[in-house]
């Protein structure tokens, strides 16, 4: 049977950034959370994920002995201006589509192990940030997020990888603390404009922007647009004004090419306008929990996105999504928009609108009016 230090060696050598163990007992913390705070996460079960059948790694693998958490790295090259204001790193260079980076890593692994008569679990719904913090891998944040230990700066920018095991190997020392340091003036709560944090590891997922952005029900309530600000399709928020995470930030990354060589498929005007097509080739594969049936949601995003710009360039887009999207929300939301920028162009346009409006849109448009005349 293969060793410790040979596990260790080869999840290296195929790329991971760090690698912990830890014994395969049941969550029972998590457990008690869930079980504690089953309104914030209603909407899950809803969707057919069931995480309270994570706690106990037993029942995901029977005969589950250990449970050895691998660290990536996401966050290791920089990304495109023009991307990273509109999109969460996390969700720029994901391969759970593709499978071509991270999946890849995860595959050899788990052959790896295979070869070496150990068989593996990687669960979904299992809790992997305790699982690497219980596996001594890192500290958790007042955002809820975790932070490394030894590598990435002991930054934020990591994904932990919990691959549960039938062979026991000896747990490393558990690190499950919160890492902030004290003269923290909780940059992170202070700065999530929705208030999905409302205090050190407390947070609302569902009015965190990232879920807003891509779960969210019907158009995005008035109170929530300007808040909401520049993202389209998750959010970095609370990582970027990170004390925590200054020292990765500070430095200068060479760029990533593979997502340098698909920004302009994320061209705002692009999206605003894509077909079934263009999204199902171009975006879902990179950005894939709204799928082709919630192409209206990316349409919404991105004209709130536009509105928060106040760049009277985007008038005519958005001039022409009122006018020819056939969906309520797409267009109330870029009448909206023009009513945020406002100007002449974007007066006349929604008066002539108004003419012959009903509904939401007769509502969105009379409220954009309004700002437009102030």
């Amino acid at each position: 049977m293969i060793s410790k230090t040979e596990i260790i060696e080869q999840a290296r050598s195929i790329g991971f950034d760090d690698i912990g163990f830890t014994s395969a007992e049941p969550f029972a913390e998590h457990g008690q959370v869930l079980a504690s705070r089953q309104e914030y996460y209603s909407w899950i079960s809803k969707m057919g994920l069931k995480l309270e059948e994570g706690i106990d790694p037993e029942t995901i693998l029977p005969g589950a002995k250990s449970i050895i958490v691998l660290l990536d790295v996401y966050f290791r090259e920089a990304f495109p201006p023009s991307l990273e204001g509109h999109f969460g790193r996390c969700y720029l260079d994901d391969d759970r589509v593709t499978r071509d980076g991270l999946s890849k890593k995860i595959k050899l692994f788990r052959s790896y192990l295979r070869d070496n008569r150990i068989e593996s679990k990687v669960p979904f719904h299992l809790p992997h940030r305790a699982a690497a913090a219980r596996a001594g891998l890192g500290t958790f944040g007042k955002n809820c997020l975790l932070y490394a230990n030894k590598v990435a700066r002991k930054s934020s920018w990591v994904i932990p990888v919990a691959v549960i095991i039938d062979h026991e190997f000896s747990p490393d020392d558990p690190s499950v603390t919160l890492g902030c340091p004290d003269w923290c003036r909780n940059a992170c709560i202070a700065a999530c404009p929705t208030k999905a944090l409302s205090g050190p590891r407390k947070i609302d997922p569902q009015k965190c922007i990232s879920y807003l952005s891509y779960f969210g029900e019907g158009i995005t309530p008035m109170e929530l647009r300007e808040p909401m600000g520049m993202y389209i399709y998750g959010c970095d928020r609370c990582q970027n004004v990170c004390p925590r995470n200054a020292p990765w930030l500070a430095q200068e990354l060479s760029m990533n090419s593979r997502v340098s060589l698909m920004a302009d498929d994320f061209d705002l005007v692009k999206l605003l306008h894509m077909d079934k097509v263009y999204f199902e080739q171009k975006i879902w594969p990179h950005m894939f929990y709204a799928g082709a049936e919630g192409i209206w949601r990316w349409k919404m995003n991105v004209a709130r996105v536009m509105g928060n710009s106040l760049d009277k360039k985007y008038i005519p887009d958005l001039i022409r999504a009122v006018r020819e999207n056939a969906d309520e929300r797409v267009q109330s939301m870029a009448a909206w928009a023009l009513g945020r920028i406002g100007g002449k162009e974007a007066a006349t346009a929604l008066d002539d609108f108004q003419k012959g409006s009903k509904g939401m849109l007769k509502d969105e448009i009379r409220l954009a009016l309004e700002k437009c005349r102030v």
